[in-house]
């Protein structure tokens, strides 16, 4: 009981504060066709501006179903990694990001495939995928290479040069 008067104390400075009051500004077509070629009064609101300071890769790839599959991986004449992962699975959360990074890093000389067991189950069972992550490595439509489980950076570009140099 004293401990919940000692909080409702310190704390009731915090939350008896009142904000400042905000008026929303209507945004109507004459504002927002004067674009940014206006300065923008107090009266207008600024037209807000988006960018990415992240690098679209067009090496990494998510595979939707089995035909999906069968175009982009197993008909694909630069060599595939395929990972197969789970969205609740820890270690391919960990794994996911440093694969696409050593993959990036190969500048097209390989692509990667990311398959999601949940949605694509079928193909799951018929790469054999008894655990999660596995990377398989593909070339002209053959499986050359096989792991399960975490590898450090050393180990991913090892793998990598195994399936470029095959």
């Amino acid at each position: 009981m004293a401990q919940r008067m000692v909080l409702r104390r310190l704390l009731a400075p915090i939350f008896s504060r009142k904000l400042p009051q905000c008026r929303p500004v209507p945004l109507v077509p004459e504002v927002l066709a004067q674009g940014s070629s206006s300065r923008p009064t107090a009266a207008t609101p600024r037209l807000a501006r988006t960018f990415s300071t992240t690098k679209i890769s067009n090496v990494t790839f998510n595979v939707q179903d089995g035909p999906d599959f069968q175009d982009r991986v197993v008909n694909s004449e630069t060599p595939v990694v395929v990972d197969f992962h789970a969205q609740w699975c820890g270690p391919c959360k960990i794994l996911g990001p440093r694969l696409e990074k050593m993959v990036a890093k190969q500048e097209g000389k390989v692509l990667m495939a990311k398959v999601d067991i949940d949605d694509n189950t079928d193909l799951a069972i018929e790469y054999e995928v008894s655990a999660v992550p596995t990377v398989l490595a593909i070339k002209n439509g053959d499986v050359v290479d096989k792991f399960v489980g975490i590898k450090d950076e050393d180990q991913l570009e090892a793998f990598l040069k195994k399936l470029i140099g095959c």
